[in-house]
């Protein structure tokens, strides 16, 4: 059995919030260099090399990369040989968060109920967490705060098996044009397949928030990412939705076992910075 402090994670949580709002991650760097070779259109061009600055002096001065700095997602893996000591461990991300949104200046986006009062908690709290139990004795947090201007474009849908592959393009394609300039493209795509209506949505979260440099394991399915891609940057939409080649930097799907009745879909779209930010414990 590994002991874990909760002091610990609460300091972790608060560094990767600030982190992942004001550095983007490596593999986002390579796509922009990447899309600065390949996009098309003059003024996509000219949008590109303004994230691209844009992006360095958020990172040189620790300032967001956007001033909406997102409702904060927390993915948890715990090895079952862990034991947390000190606190419960969401206790534990709840507090890194407000010190992290407090301490690193960032805005503050979250309201305590959703329809009536609609009050703001003032320090970004509570997160969302997806708590996962693993072998062994390691915490690995996953920070990824999500603007609302692309979660709002996400799509979940719950097709029937004879709705096949030309299926679920058609509601990724859908899911592209309707979110359009709004999710500050390019953008970061995650498609979740499978499981049940809940499944597919984490499926295309987990999907979003992971590596652009990656595929996945299934050849199948990697295939289907570059297929996915391909569609969603022969839209036109272009960087910030004022057209070109650019419309999005990957498309990383994920999928899970479901019922003989059922195709769930879902896709959920990152903005162009696609933020996260990840430790081992």
């Amino acid at each position: 059995m590994r002991e874990v402090q909760y002091e610990d994670i609460k300091a972790a949580v608060a560094k990767l919030a600030i982190d992942a709002c004001c550095i983007q991650t490596p593999d986002i760097k390579t796509a922009f260099a990447g899309a600065k070779k390949t996009e098309q259109s003059t003024l996509g061009q000219n949008i590109l090399d303004t994230l691209i600055e844009n992006g360095k002096i958020a990172e040189t001065n620790m300032m967001p990369i956007c001033q909406d700095t997102g409702m904060t997602v927390v993915f948890v893996e715990i090895g079952q040989e862990v034991h947390i000591v000190g606190g419960y461990i969401e206790d534990a991300i709840n507090e890194g968060i407000k010190k992290g949104y407090t301490e690193g200046y960032l805005r503050k986006s979250v309201v305590e109920e959703p329809l009536y009062e609609r009050k703001n908690t003032t320090n970004n709290s509570p997160a969302v967490i997806h708590t996962r139990i693993v072998k062994g004795d390691k915490l690995h947090l996953k920070v990824c705060p999500k603007g609302f201007g692309s979660e709002n474009k996400s799509v979940l849908k719950m097709l029937v098996p004879a709705d096949g592959i030309e299926g679920v393009k058609k509601v990724f394609l859908e899911a592209v044009k309707l979110a359009g300039p709004n999710a500050c493209p390019p953008m970061v795509i995650g498609v979740g397949i499978g499981g049940t209506m809940e499944k597919a949505a984490l499926l295309a979260k987990q999907a979003a928030v992971r590596e652009i440099d990656s595929k996945n394991p299934d050849a199948r399915y990697a295939k289907l990412e570059e297929e996915l891609l391909e569609i969603a940057n022969k839209t036109g939409v272009g960087p910030q939705g004022l057209g070109g080649t650019t419309t999005a930097f990957k498309v990383n799907v994920e999928w899970y076992p479901t019922h003989i009745a059922g195709l769930p879909v879902a896709v959920n779209i990152n903005c162009h910075a696609a933020r996260h930010a990840d430790i081992e414990l």
